[in-house]
């Protein structure tokens, strides 16, 4: 009696274990709760979050005019937002999500024929949470962007994904990796070092917290300035698709 009782608390353990790793697949990245936060809907205890509005501060792709803006708050050492970009160095993880959903594809290429058409205006926004590596390749990739090439960099940073603070963005890595891709090294390694993006990293970080964002990767869809849906970690673009559908409706 004692081991059948044993062996119907292990399978309980089992079906626990899997059934929260299946969540983290879905979920993304995750910070610290705030304080200020409720577990479970994550809806806050004082105040209504806030997005700031699209400025000249934002990364952007696509008509400013569409009838839709998604905004999307990501962090370049986390692996979930690399999945949703279908970066190369998420490819296991790509595979993970796909056992869990067959027809799981990545939402950030998905969207590109809604920006083609004028539909969406898609806005990148750093949320840089993981560690110093995520806020120097934050403040790379804008210093890339001097030079008018932050998404080729942010697809570079997304592609060389290798864990979390262990060196695979370090000083030295971003500044080869401006190298690679041509960059003026004098100008980038300058930006680099003065620390020029810095406090616009620190911002972005804290205009999305204030925002409501807590983990990555996580995005706002908009509609005349109103937020009409979320996206809350590493969604496939059938879910997001049908999510800007009906914004667009």
């Amino acid at each position: 009696m004692q081991n059948d009782n044993q062996k119907s608390i292990a399978g309980a353990i089992l079906i626990v274990g899997v059934l929260i790793a299946g969540a983290i697949l879905l979920k993304g990245s995750k910070a610290p709760e705030p304080t200020n936060i409720q577990n479970g809907d994550g809806i806050p205890v004082a105040g209504a979050p806030t997005l700031a509005p699209v400025s000249k501060e934002d990364r952007v792709i696509g008509n400013p005019q569409a009838k839709i803006t998604l905004v999307l708050y990501e962090d370049f050492q986390c692996p979930f937002c690399g999945a949703v970009n279908g970066s190369e160095s998420s490819a296991s993880l790509i595979q993970s999500l796909k056992q869990r959903d067959p027809n799981w594809a990545p939402f950030v290429p998905g969207i590109n024929d809604y920006i083609k058409n004028g539909d969406v205006l898609f806005v990148y926004r750093d949320w840089a949470f993981l560690g110093p590596e995520s806020v120097k390749s934050a403040e790379a990739a804008r210093c890339a962007g001097d030079q008018g090439k932050f998404w080729e960099y942010h697809d570079y940073l997304y592609n060389h994904q290798n864990g979390e603070n262990q060196g695979a963005f370090s000083d030295p890595n971003l500044k080869s990796f401006a190298q690679i891709l041509n960059l003026n090294s004098s100008n980038f390694d300058k930006c680099l070092d003065e620390g020029k993006y810095a406090q616009a990293v620190a911002d972005s970080k804290a205009g999305g917290t204030k925002a409501g964002v807590n983990g990555t990767p996580k995005g706002f869809i908009l509609r005349s300035g109103k937020i009409v849906s979320t996206i809350d970690g590493a969604e496939s673009f059938a879910t997001v698709k049908q999510k800007i559908d009906s914004a667009l409706r």
